[in-house]
């Protein structure tokens, strides 16, 4: 079995709602999988099942070949999970929470120091590692977390919404890092809003709505198997009137974002040529255009019925 995670059939009812309705999938070993969807789509419940924190009303669960239902303890062994919320203690020092979860997983003392001091380095964290937690940044705690994840050297890690609110070289440091752990083997259950981090990051991704699985497949195929939805950008020096664009021929939406438009339609070269035309006519001056395909959002929007 090459799958380093396999559900199968997972039912999860609340007070008579159903959170999770049927979902089953794979993870293959060493990849990034997304799990995208709306809020209250069944994310969170989902993945509280597979860590073991909650458990399914029926279903199959399998972590690393290990019955996640029968033998709870030995499958979360295999697993390192960084919540979106901070799980470090403020008062401690960076080193003391790192060892503190080592002890936590049974690490050897020998081992979980020179593997904590291996971490601290790589997460840019080792010049503070005797400065108390409550005076890191946000960005800080974020790979703080990441490094106490991996002290027992899992094989999977879950990464719940890694680069949220973080400045961009944090942003970036920690996409370095997710990458670098897929190149050393490790495989990545990535649970984000983010579509565009999902984008850039995920070999494969699973859109989630309603409690059921919409579609797995990679970005690049999801977009592919939307080729008909593409969109014209333009700019103008100064906007026109929205209405005027949504009145050109062949338009299908407009969308606006500060000084840009993107306008959907089934035939952009021609779309592109009326939108020069209106420009000509209506002496507005088009500083930029440009023919845009499908995104993964357009994808995500388009499977779920959300843009949320």
């Amino acid at each position: 079995m090459n799958s380093l995670v396999r559900t199968k059939e997972l039912y999860k009812d609340f007070d008579d709602v159903s959170a999770v309705d049927g979902v089953g999938f794979e993870v293959e070993k060493g990849e990034v999988f997304g799990f995208l969807g709306p809020n209250g789509a069944g994310k969170t419940t989902t993945v509280r099942m597979i860590t073991g924190v909650l458990e399914p009303d029926s279903g199959e669960i399998w972590v690393n070949g290990k019955n996640v239902l029968q033998n709870p303890v030995e499958a979360k062994k295999e697993v390192g999970i960084a919540p979106e919320v901070s799980n470090v203690y403020g008062e401690m020092t960076g080193w003391q929470n790192l060892m503190f979860m080592g002890q936590l997983y049974d690490v050897p003392e020998d081992e979980r120091e020179a593997r904590g001091k291996d971490l601290l380095e790589l997460f840019g964290l080792h010049d503070r590692r005797d400065d108390e937690v409550k005076g890191y940044s946000k960005g800080m705690k974020k790979r703080l977390v990441l490094a106490m994840a991996l002290i027992h050297d899992p094989p999977l890690l879950f990464l719940d919404e890694p680069t949220s609110g973080l400045d961009v070289q944090s942003r970036r440091l920690i996409k370095e890092r997710i990458r670098d752990m897929k190149r050393q083997g490790k495989t990545i259950f990535l649970t984000t809003h983010d579509i565009p981090v999902a984008n850039e990051l995920c070999d494969r991704v699973a859109l989630i709505n309603h409690g059921k699985i919409a579609v797995i497949d990679t970005p690049e195929s999801l977009k592919g198997a939307m080729e008909e939805t593409q969109s014209v950008e333009v700019r103008f020096e100064e906007n026109p009137d929205f209405s005027d664009l949504e009145g050109l021929e062949n338009v299908e939406k407009v969308e606006k974002d500060q000084n840009k438009f993107r306008i959907y339609t089934d035939t952009p070269v021609e779309t592109q040529r009326s939108l020069l035309n209106f420009a000509d006519e209506e002496d507005h001056r088009v500083t930029a255009i440009k023919t845009l395909g499908p995104s993964l959002e357009d994808a995500f929007v388009e499977f779920t019925g959300s843009d949320e």
